[in-house]
C-alpha cells in the first residue's frame, strides 16, 4: 500500500484526534510566529488536515500548503471553507514533486521528517526552496535517542501496509542532516527526551 493511501486511511480519525500535548504545541505556534512578518510567504508540507496553517494564516501574506493525502487536503479544505480566511492554498503534493514557481521566506515541517524516505534529500529540497536567510522550522520525533531498536520493528508493519515509513535517527543525526544541507540552527526546543525536537533552522 502507498504512503498516500495510507495517510488516507487515517484522515478522518487524524482530523478528531487532539493535540498530545496541547503545551508544547501552543508554544511551537508561539515560537514560530515570533519570526512572522505580514509580508511572508509560507510553505508547510505534511500539513495533513490544515490545523496548524489555519492559525498561522492570519499573521502572513499567504501559505501554501500541501500533504501526500488527497483525504487529508479535502479536510483542509472543508476546515478552510468553513472561515474567512482566503490567503491558504491546500493541494496535494509531496515535498518532492512540488515545483513552485517562486521561493519562500519560511518552511514549516511539523511531524514530518521522520515520516520522509530521504530525510536529507527532503532537507536540501527545502533549502532550494528558501529565499536567502529563509528559515526552515521543524518539528521532528527522533526515535534513535532512546528506542533504536525500533528500526527493527518499524520495517515489519511497514511491509505489511499497517503503517507508514518511519524513519529511526538521533537528535544529533538531525541537527547534522541541517548543518551538512548548508543551514544554521538558530533555536531548539526539546522540553523532555521523548517529546519531538523542535529547531530554527535559517538558510
Amino acid at each position: 500500500m502507498g504512503e498516500a493511501k495510507i495517510w488516507d486511511r487515517y484522515a478522518k480519525g487524524y482530523a478528531k484526534r487532539p493535540v498530545a500535548d496541547e503545551v508544547a504545541y501552543q508554544k511551537k505556534l508561539e515560537i514560530t510566529q515570533s519570526y512572522f512578518t505580514p509580508d511572508m510567504n509560507l510553505l508547510e508540507f505534511g500539513c495533513g488536515t490544515g490545523s496548524t496553517a489555519l492559525v498561522h494564516a492570519p499573521y502572513v501574506a499567504h501559505i501554501d500548503a500541501i500533504d501526500v493525502s488527497p483525504n487529508m487536503i479535502e479536510i483542509a479544505q472543508q476546515k478552510l471553507a468553513a472561515t474567512e480566511i482566503s490567503n491558504i492554498t491546500f493541494r496535494t503534493a509531496t515535498i518532492e514533486e512540488f515545483k513552485p514557481e517562486k521561493q519562500f521566506d519560511m518552511v514549516l515541517g511539523l511531524s514530518i521528517l521522520h515520516l520522509v524516505k530521504d530525510k536529507n534529500a527532503t532537507i536540501s529540497k527545502v533549502y532550494d526552496l528558501l529565499k536567502e536567510d529563509g528559515l526552515f522550522i521543524s518539528s521532528t520525533i527522533c526515535l534513535g535517542n532512546n528506542m533504536g531498536y525500533m528500526k527493527y520493528i518499524l520495517p515489519i508493519g511497514r511491509f505489511f501496509g499497517a503503517i507508514p515509513t518511519v524513519k529511526v535517527f538521533s537528535t544529533d543525526e538531525l541537527e547534522q542532516s541541517l548543518t551538512d544541507a548548508g543551514f544554521t540552527i538558530v533555536q531548539k526546543r526539546q522540553p523532555k527526551p521523548s517529546s519531538a525536537m523542535f529547531i530554527v533552522s535559517r538558510k
